[in-house]
């Protein structure tokens, strides 16, 4: 039984989601909008606000942190100089989910997820 389990498996082992994650967030911070499936899109909407929101201090430590969760050091650069600015009042919710449609193939719920101006 799976009480009280937040982590949402996607069909994936660990490893594999982790990865998948992390990159679709550095992804998401470095183009602002990424087209994907509903599930991966919930998914990762906590991650990217955990990434924005441990950047917001801008010193040493949340360079170093960011540097470990994020594949490439441009998603990261971009949360410490872009992000930072545009983010300085809010607390939480940066990102948006609209729904586009779904897949010809298998039928599953795509949507596209952006960054909130």
């Amino acid at each position: 039984m799976r009480h009280l389990k937040k982590v949402k498996k996607l069909n994936k082992v660990k490893s594999h989601r982790d990865s998948m994650l992390k990159n679709l967030a550095a992804s998401v911070i470095q183009y602002e909008s990424v087209k994907t499936t509903e599930a991966k899109a919930k998914a990762v909407s906590s991650l990217i606000d955990r990434i924005i929101t441990l950047g917001k201090p801008g010193d040493l430590n949340a360079r170093r942190r960011l540097y470990m969760m994020l594949p490439t050091k441009l998603a990261a650069h971009k949360v410490l100089e872009v992000l930072n600015d545009r983010y300085k009042e809010r607390n939480s919710g940066f990102t948006s989910i609209v729904h586009i449609g779904v897949r010809k193939g298998d039928n599953s719920r795509l949507v596209k997820i952006t960054l909130v101006d």
